[in-house]
């Protein structure tokens, strides 16, 4: 007796494997760095039933869980851990080849947009006018970034490049040129008894409740720019939360707290009602400029090229490898 047609089988065997999505990759990868929906669909810009309907889409396309979620704790599986290590290479590979071939379609043209934290001070527009003279074919946007959203423009896509206040951890996103440091001060209603003075120590911060930037800036980033402590220990009051420069400016004024602003972005932002003392004791605060790992482009490697070269009368920017001793200091703190 004759088995079922060759054809048959052979059909089986060759059966297309089910497609899949570059979206439902890049959220598998966001929340196994995250291990949180929430801070996942903070970061992807979508709900958090998305990011579960398209986790399980994937889990469905392979045909096993890679996620384990409980209502105390989200962790991936072993086969998720396999996954993540294999799929991470691959997946930055694939959208840096995109990337790049449409950088080499374009050439250095068409729009670049940069963000900055704080205060677009001659450091930031020497380099950007040090670009244009290099590329005016290529129009350059500058948008301030939120001072409690240091990187989410980045990964949102509405800014290209961004200068943003140290430390940055963040496994998407490179570090490229660091501008010189700055020492700290203290911005303070002129009515505080710390306004008069011609400087204070970090231990002098207990006097005073730091106004601090408020989510989603990473909890690191956060107590770096307002910490709980002195470099001794002892507890330093906590302040309001603010989204904006300009909202802790003006809760400063009204004494509800103090700010610690960089030297240049103190000086730019001057006004009558606040005083802004040094603080000795402090590590300085540093810029950098950051972009998106998977989406570098010849533009975001000329605007780069363009910083280094815009510092090198007064060396105010120097390479990532050659500051790494000031970088881990700005991410310790």
């Amino acid at each position: 007796m004759s088995g079922p047609p060759a054809t048959s089988t052979t059909a089986h065997a060759h059966a297309p494997s089910p497609g899949l999505e570059i979206r439902e990759l890049e959220c598998f990868l966001v929340l196994s760095d995250e291990l949180h929906f929430g801070r996942a669909a903070e970061r992807l810009y979508v709900s958090q039933s998305r990011v579960s309907q398209l986790l399980r889409a994937l889990e469905s396309r392979i045909g096993a869980r890679l996620v384990d979620r409980t209502s105390r704790r989200v962790r991936l599986t072993p086969l998720g851990e396999e996954f993540r290590t294999s799929l991470r290479p691959a997946y930055d590979a694939l959208r840096a080849t995109v990337e790049r071939a449409r950088s080499a379609a374009r050439g250095v043209e068409g729009r670049l947009t940069i963000g900055f934290q704080g205060t677009a001070d001659d450091r930031i527009m020497r380099a950007i006018d040090a670009f244009h003279r290099r590329h005016p074919a290529c129009a350059t946007e500058i948008v301030e970034i939120p001072l409690c959203d240091p990187f989410g423009a980045l990964r949102s896509g509405t800014v290209d490049v961004a200068v943003t206040l140290l430390p940055m951890a963040e496994p998407d996103l490179t570090l490229g040129p660091v501008f010189a440091d700055q020492q700290q001060t203290l911005a303070v209603s002129v009515r505080h008894p710390l306004a008069s003075r011609a400087a204070i120590t970090a231990e002098d911060l207990t006097d005073v409740a730091l106004i601090s930037p408020d989510g989603p800036a990473p909890a690191y980033w956060r107590a770096a720019h307002a910490p709980a402590a002195t470099p001794q220990g002892r507890p330093i009051p906590a302040g309001p939360k603010v989204s904006t420069l300009q909202e802790g400016l003006t809760l400063t004024a009204a004494g509800r707290g103090g700010m610690l602003l960089c030297r240049p972005t103190a000086d730019y932002h001057g006004r009558r009602d606040i005083a802004f003392v040094p603080v000795t004791g402090l590590p300085n605060s540093v810029l950098g400029l950051v972009h998106h790992t998977a989406r570098e482009t010849a533009r975001v490697r000329a605007f780069r090229s363009a910083v280094l070269a815009a510092a090198e009368p007064s060396g105010d920017v120097t390479e990532t490898a050659q500051t790494t001793e000031t970088t881990q200091t700005a991410r310790a703190t």
